[in-house]
C-alpha cells in the first residue's frame, strides 16, 4: 500500500512539474481582468486568454516560417521580460480625439533547432491584446522572406462568428477584387469555410461569456496585410497571407523583411459586452506616425454627383451645380469622380477649382490606382503607380489648388500593394494632398501612421445601394454591423446618407430606398470617417424637410468621444458620439418589428434635446424632448428606421 501511495505521489509530482514546464510566462491587464498565458509544449509556442476567469481563447499556436528558418516548431524557451508602457496622444481623425493608453508588456524569446532567435512581444491593456514577432539576424543573414504564419486563435466550441469572406482575386468589376466589399453573415457557425478565407476584422460571440474582435494594425510597406482562414479544427482560425493571384499575379504572397525586423501587430479586443469592442482604440494605440504632416490638413463634409447622377454627371456644368450645393450646405469639399480627365480636362478643371475656391469649397479628384493590376478603363489611369508620373501629377494638383485625391481599384494585400499605398500617401503629403482609398483594403492604423490619410472604403458601401436591390433590402442589416466590426478598427468612407426616396437622379421610378429618412440621418453619425462624402442632391434643397437639411448642414465628421449605448450586430445599434460639447445619440433597427428600448443617456441628464424619429408609417419627424434626471429615455425604433438625439 505504501509503495502504491509513493508511485501515485511521484506521478502527481511529475504532472505538476510538467505543467510548470509547459507554462513559461503570463501577463495581465492593468485592471487584472484580462490574462494571457504563454506555453512551450513539444517544441511549439502557444498562448491562451481568459477574461474575468472565463476562457476566451484556448491554447492557440504562435510562430512563423521563413525561407531561412522555421519558427513554428522545435522551439526552446529562452527567457521573458516584463515592462509597462504608458502614453497620451491626440488624433482628430479617429473615434476619440484624446487617448490615454496604458498596458503591461511581455516579451518572450525562443530559439529554434538552428539556433535562430525569435521574440514575441505582447502588450496587454484593459480589454485589449496586441502582439507581434521580432526576428533577429541569423548569423550572416540580415534579411529573410517570411513565407507563412501558424499564428492562430482557438475559440470555445459555443462561439458564433460575424465574418466577411475574402473575395476571389481578379474577379468582380474589371478584375479589381479583392476589395473588402463582401457582406457579413451574422452568428454563423464556428468553422464555416470560405474559399479564400475571411477579411479583418472578425467578430466572435463566445455565447454568454463575451465577445472577441480580431484584427491587425501597423501594416506598412515593410510587410503584407493578412487575413483569417479556417483550419481542419473548426474552432481554430489562423493568419493567412495574400493569395498569389492578387495584383494580377505580381509580387510575393509573403513578406521581405530586413533583420532585425518586426511583423505588424495582431490585435484582440475582449469584453463581456460589446462596449469594449465599439470603444477600443487599440488599432491606434500601438502605432506611431511615419512622417510629419507637411501642413495642417482640414477634414469635413463633401458633396459628390457620381453616387446618383453617375458617369454622365462628370461634366463642367453638373460639377458647378454640386460646388454650389456644397457652398449652400456649408460643406468643405466636393468630390469629382472618374472620367473628369476625359470629360472636363485639365485646363477647364483649373477653372472649376478656382470657382470652387471662390465658394470656399475644396476639390477632391478621383484617380485610378494603376493600369497593371486591373482592367478598369476609367481615368485618370497610370498616374499613381509610377513614382515619376505620380510626382508630376501631384505637382500639378498642388499648383491648381486641389485639396486631395480619392484613389480607387487596388485589389490585393501583397507587400507590393502595401508599398503602393504608402508611396501614394507619402508623396501626397509632400504636396499637401489628402488621400482617400476606395476599392481598397482595410486601413490598419493608418490614421496615425500617415497624417494625410483621410479614410478608406473597404466595405459594402453606398454605390452598391445604387446598383443592387438585394443590398438595398439589407441596408439596415449591414448598418447595424459596422459600428461593431469594420468601423470600430478604422475610418470608413461609406458615401451615403440619402435624402432621395429613390436612388436615382430623377428621384422617382426605380431603386426605391427601403430605409427611412430617420435611418439615413442616423448613419451620418453612426458611420465615422474624417471626410464624409454625403449623398445629398441638389433637388434635396427643395424637396427635403428643412430640419433634415439643417441636420445635414450641422452634423460633424470629427469626434472627440464615442460611447456604446446598446445593440446587437445584425439587429440594432445605438451609439453616442461627442463633438466638443455637442452629443449625438443615434440608433438604427434592422429587425422586422419595431424595437422598444429604455436607453441610459448620462450625457443628457435633465436636458432638453432635439429628437428625430420615425412614426409607424415610416414618416420622419422632429420634436424637442426632455431627458429625466436618471438619464433614461424610452424609444421605439421602427423597422428599417433610425433616430437621432442631440443637444
Amino acid at each position: 500500500m505504501k509503495k502504491i501511495t509513493l508511485i501515485f505521489f511521484v506521478l502527481i509530482s511529475f504532472c505538476l512539474l510538467s505543467e510548470v514546464k509547459a507554462q513559461v510566462a503570463e501577463i495581465s491587464s492593468p485592471d487584472g481582468k484580462l490574462k494571457l498565458n504563454v506555453f512551450s509544449e513539444d517544441g511549439k509556442a502557444l498562448y491562451s486568454v481568459t477574461f474575468q476567469g472565463k476562457i476566451m481563447l484556448e491554447k492557440s499556436p504562435l510562430g512563423l516560417i521563413t525561407n531561412e528558418s522555421d519558427f513554428s516548431k522545435n522551439l526552446e524557451f529562452i527567457n521573458s521580460k516584463k515592462d509597462v508602457v504608458s502614453k497620451k496622444y491626440s488624433n482628430e481623425k479617429i473615434k476619440k480625439s484624446e487617448v490615454e493608453y496604458k498596458a503591461n508588456t511581455l516579451t518572450v524569446n525562443f530559439i529554434n533547432v538552428n539556433e535562430h532567435s525569435i521574440g514575441i512581444e505582447f502588450q496587454v491593456s484593459d480589454n485589449n491584446i496586441a502582439f507581434r514577432y521580432e526576428i533577429l539576424p541569423m548569423k550572416d543573414r540580415f534579411s529573410c522572406l517570411v513565407l507563412s504564419e501558424v499564428t492562430g486563435f482557438k475559440f470555445p466550441s459555443q462561439t458564433t462568428t460575424f465574418l466577411s469572406p475574402m473575395m476571389k482575386p481578379m474577379t468582380g468589376f474589371a478584375r479589381t477584387a479583392p476589395s473588402y466589399e463582401s457582406g457579413y453573415k451574422a452568428d454563423a457557425e464556428l468553422g464555416t469555410k470560405a474559399d479564400y478565407g475571411y477579411v479583418f476584422p472578425g467578430l466572435f460571440h463566445i455565447g454568454n461569456e463575451g465577445w472577441v474582435l480580431l484584427s491587425e494594425t501597423g501594416v506598412s510597406s515593410l510587410y503584407c496585410a493578412s487575413h483569417l482562414n479556417t483550419t481542419k479544427e473548426n474552432n481554430l482560425y489562423q493568419i493567412a497571407y495574400p493569395n498569389m493571384e492578387e495584383n494580377n499575379g505580381f509580387g510575393s504572397s509573403g513578406s521581405a523583411l530586413s533583420l532585425p525586423g518586426k511583423t505588424p501587430w495582431r490585435t484582440i479586443t475582449i469584453g463581456n459586452s460589446l462596449k469594449p469592442i465599439v470603444e477600443t482604440t487599440i488599432p491606434f494605440d500601438v502605432v506611431e506616425p511615419l512622417y510629419e504632416p507637411s501642413q495642417k490638413y482640414q477634414f469635413g463634409k463633401s458633396t459628390w454627383s457620381w453616387i446618383l447622377w453617375q458617369d454622365n454627371s462628370m461634366n463642367y456644368d453638373d460639377q458647378t451645380l454640386f460646388i454650389d450645393l456644397a457652398s449652400k450646405l456649408g460643406y468643405e469639399f466636393i468630390l469629382m469622380d472618374a472620367l473628369w480627365d476625359k470629360n472636363i480636362g485639365k485646363e477647364r478643371m483649373k477653372e472649376l477649382v478656382q470657382y470652387a475656391k471662390s465658394k470656399n469649397v475644396g476639390v477632391v479628384l478621383w484617380y485610378n490606382s494603376n493600369g497593371t493590376a486591373n482592367d478598369a478603363p476609367m481615368g485618370p489611369r497610370n498616374k499613381m503607380s509610377s513614382s515619376v508620373e505620380r510626382k508630376k501629377e501631384m505637382k500639378w494638383l498642388k499648383e491648381v489648388g486641389v485639396k486631395g485625391l480619392k484613389v480607387d481599384f487596388f485589389g490585393g494585400d501583397k507587400q507590393e500593394t502595401m508599398r503602393l499605398y504608402e508611396d501614394i500617401l507619402s508623396d501626397a503629403n509632400d504636396f499637401g494632398l489628402m488621400i482617400i482609398f476606395h476599392g481598397a483594403t482595410l486601413p490598419r492604423g493608418w490614421e496615425i501612421m500617415y497624417p494625410n490619410f483621410a479614410g478608406s472604403e473597404a466595405v459594402l458601401a453606398s454605390e452598391m445601394l445604387y446598383f443592387s436591390e438585394d443590398v438595398r433590402k439589407q441596408e439596415a442589416f449591414f448598418a447595424t454591423l459596422h459600428p461593431f466590426i469594420r468601423n470600430t478598427v478604422g475610418s470608413m468612407e461609406f458615401g451615403g446618407t440619402f435624402l432621395n426616396k429613390f436612388l436615382t437622379k430623377s428621384n422617382k421610378d426605380k431603386n426605391k430606398r427601403h430605409t427611412t429618412d430617420g435611418f439615413q440621418l442616423a448613419t451620418a453619425v453612426l458611420f465615422q470617417n474624417p471626410i464624409q462624402m454625403f449623398a445629398v442632391m441638389p433637388n434635396n434643397l427643395t424637396d427635403a424637410p428643412k430640419f433634415q437639411l439643417d441636420f445635414m448642414k450641422e452634423v460633424p465628421t470629427l469626434w472627440d468621444e464615442t460611447v456604446f449605448i446598446d445593440g446587437y450586430p445584425g439587429k440594432y445599434s445605438v451609439i453616442a458620439r461627442r463633438h466638443h460639447d455637442k452629443w449625438y445619440v443615434v440608433g438604427v433597427n434592422a429587425e422586422k418589428t419595431s424595437k422598444k428600448l429604455t436607453l441610459n443617456l448620462p450625457m443628457f441628464v435633465g436636458k432638453n434635446v432635439q429628437f428625430i424619429n420615425d412614426d409607424k408609417n415610416g414618416n420622419t419627424f422632429t420634436k424637442p424632448v426632455s431627458i429625466n434626471k436618471k438619464g433614461e429615455f424610452e424609444i421605439e425604433i421602427q423597422p428599417n428606421g433610425g433616430f437621432v438625439l442631440r443637444n
